[in-house]
């Protein structure tokens, strides 16, 4: 039996979505023969080539045919008038950010190689702000990474006049995001793959046509990381279905996982037949084995197939079967990329901060320490689900044997560790075997901001590879932080962080706003703990993130004990995640979030820490006095107390 793993447009760029490569090691390791493919960036390139251009322009040309020129949008009349230089120059940026052409930096940094659009935009805003922001951070000898900045805002520019003028569900890291994201019907994905094919969709269609020739699969499976791959996973079904009505399709990932465990509409299973929830492993071999008649139907592990009742009536039907357990940690085996195209992927720089512009930038081999998360407990988490839920840890010496074979495979010592929250005591443990068995990478990944992570421990981790990590100060406030249980105070945080940095460690932090009962004060208390912060060299990076209530967090299951109220639901067909509510103390958190993305954006670049928190929220506003210096006095005093 053949297992043909795809993941569907779009995911980010520069390096493989990890679901199929851990499946295809696991199916391979219990004998089946699994091959996988990449959709998602195959599609991409094919239309970011020259003749697809043409095609763009045409269509583009079609639909603003009635429009005069100063109508139309910014980045749709740019394309059309240097539609020459666009043609001209994309295969050679996509071979650059490649890394196949390094010497077409240059040119690119000339400034008269690529035509720039709208999205260049953004250097003059910095520049008219603090002076020459390209060589304040590059310099004269940064040319590589300047020209990777330039070239992926072409790129940028030409996903835009995709999206704006060939297809508005397209782009470059979601796809057709707003028809699957909580949607409780499945209404308009159904209506859209019911409607005319797009070019990209077209495209779609001859890949996967392709990948079925090739390989000659028994069984297709796709991976739906995200809301905007369900759009092309289904489009991907259509075909295989179309070419082959017998073909089973089998569905599962992190957002069917999180949002269609409420799956009701038949509807779906006119593409696919089978949707597997949860850990992958165990559904899909036990689907396997009931595809070749080892099992029977009751047999499967939570997976939904549409039955039939008594009365002849179709419904879907979920199987749950707990009595066959998970796959442990140490038995699912390591991720193998084998059928991925690893020298195709685009290494982009899409910010001016180092530790930012990691998640698009460098070929990461994905692998986790631990299955679900070891904390468990924050109220905002979706900690009722199993990839939360379940802590399940595979031990020091069995990490660095996968890391290894990893190295062997792909050639790469890139490593980005994908747990939930790396756990503190294994971490530490890998890394003594790193440096013990001389094993060489650079790795980076999530993790709670305790305080277990010393100086000493920081410095450990530092030493064995570790380049960056990433962590949730969330609300930067004492009360709210107790509210959410999050495990940590803003002093603490401040001190951990302190502790990475100064080993020579990249820190980005997850920032929110929006939290049940955060009143405005908070939110600017907030955001000044946030200014100390970075400039006392805490964090680098951070991203402010609007609190969104889901049904499987303790608030969404809980809300009267976090003192809001959840607004009526419609009835659920198909997906279901976050949910509406009602919070008396009525901040306006549209107007407050406006002003905390302004700050962080001119922070991140190094500009504005001198500003009063009225610049950026248009308003009289100030942090409470107490807060002044608080970040500076706790770091001092830390810093004491170690060296004591």
């Amino acid at each position: 039996m053949t297992v043909l793993l795809m993941t569907p447009p779009m995911t980010q760029l520069n390096t493989p979505y990890p679901a199929t490569a851990y499946l295809t090691g696991f199916l391979r390791s219990r004998g089946y023969e699994a091959v996988q493919r990449d959709p998602a960036i195959e599609l991409f390139l094919e239309m970011m080539t020259a003749p697809a251009l043409d095609v763009i322009r045409q269509i583009v040309e079609q639909n603003f045919e009635h429009f005069e020129d100063h109508e139309l949008p910014d980045v749709i009349f740019n394309f059309l008038a240097e539609f020459d230089r666009y043609q001209l120059t994309v295969e050679s940026a996509i071979r650059f950010l490649q890394g196949k052409d390094p010497s077409l930096a240059l040119r690119i940094n000339s400034r008269r190689f690529l035509p720039e659009g709208p999205a260049f935009d953004a250097i003059a805003q910095m520049e008219a702000v603090s002076g020459d922001v390209l060589q304040a951070a590059f310099g004269n000898l940064g040319v590589q990474d300047k020209a990777k900045y330039l070239a992926t805002l072409f790129i940028n520019d030409l996903s835009s006049v995709i999206t704006q003028g060939v297809d508005p569900y397209f782009e470059v890291s979601r796809y057709g995001e707003q028809l699957a994201a909580a949607n409780p019907t499945f209404d308009n994905l159904y209506d859209t793959l019911m409607d005319e094919p797009t070019f990209s969709s077209e495209i779609l269609e001859q890949l996967v046509e392709q990948y079925l020739e090739e390989t000659q699969p028994s069984v297709v499976a796709l991976t739906v990381p995200f809301p905007g791959n369900m759009l092309g996973a289904l489009r991907i079904a259509q075909t295989c279905k179309a070419l082959n009505p017998d073909i089973p399709v089998v569905m599962g990932g992190g957002f069917i996982n999180t949002e269609l465990r409420a799956l009701k509409d038949p509807r779906v299973f006119e593409f696919i037949d089978f949707i597997c929830l949860d850990d992958g492993e165990r559904p899909l071999i036990t689907l396997l084995e009931y595809l070749q008649g080892q099992r029977e139907v009751d047999d499967l592990v939570r997976t939904y197939f549409l039955a039939e009742n008594e009365q002849g009536e179709v419904y879907v039907h979920f199987n749950e079967n707990t009595e066959l357990h998970d796959i442990p940690q140490t038995d699912v085996g390591a991720p193998i990329y084998d059928g991925l195209p690893l020298d195709e992927y685009l290494s982009l720089c899409e910010m001016l901060n180092p530790m930012h512009r990691i998640w698009s930038d460098g070929r990461w081999n994905k692998l986790t320490i631990a299955h679900g998360c070891y904390w468990r407990k924050c109220s905002f988490c979706d900690v009722s689900l199993d990839y939360i839920d379940r802590y399940d840890a595979a031990g020091a010496d069995v990490l660095v044997d996968r890391i290894e074979q990893l190295i062997e495979e792909t050639g790469q010592t890139g490593f980005h560790f994908v747990d939930e929250a790396l756990p503190p005591k294994v971490l530490f443990s890998m890394a003594k075997r790193l440096i013990e068995r001389n094993v060489v990478i650079s790795w980076w990944g999530n993790i709670r901001f305790e305080r277990t992570f010393s100086p000493a421990r920081c410095q450990l981790l530092a030493d064995s590879g570790c380049i960056a990590v990433s962590g949730g100060l969330e609300v930067a406030s004492d009360r709210l932080l107790k509210l959410m249980k999050k495990g940590v105070s803003v002093e603490r945080v401040a001190n951990v962080t302190k502790s990475f940095s100064d080993a020579g460690i990249m820190v980005h932090a997850y920032l929110m706003y929006g939290f049940p009962t955060q009143t405005e004060q908070e939110t600017v208390d907030s955001l000044e703990m946030v200014r100390q912060m970075m400039q006392q060299g805490c964090f680098q990076s951070a991203y402010w993130h609007r609190f969104v209530a889901t049904v499987h967090s303790p608030i969404g299951m809980n809300p009267e004990q976090f003192g809001i109220t959840l607004a009526e639901r419609p009835e659920i067909l198909f997906a279901e995640n976050d949910v509406d509510f009602i919070d008396p103390t009525g901040t306006d958190h549209d107007m407050l979030g406006e002003g905390l993305r302004k700050a962080i954006y001119n922070y991140m670049h190094g500009i504005g820490f001198d500003q009063p928190m009225s610049f950026w929220f248009n308003q009289t506003v100030a942090p409470t006095s107490m807060k002044k210096d608080l970040i500076a006095n706790a770091i001092t005093q830390f810093i004491e107390s170690h060296q004591e």
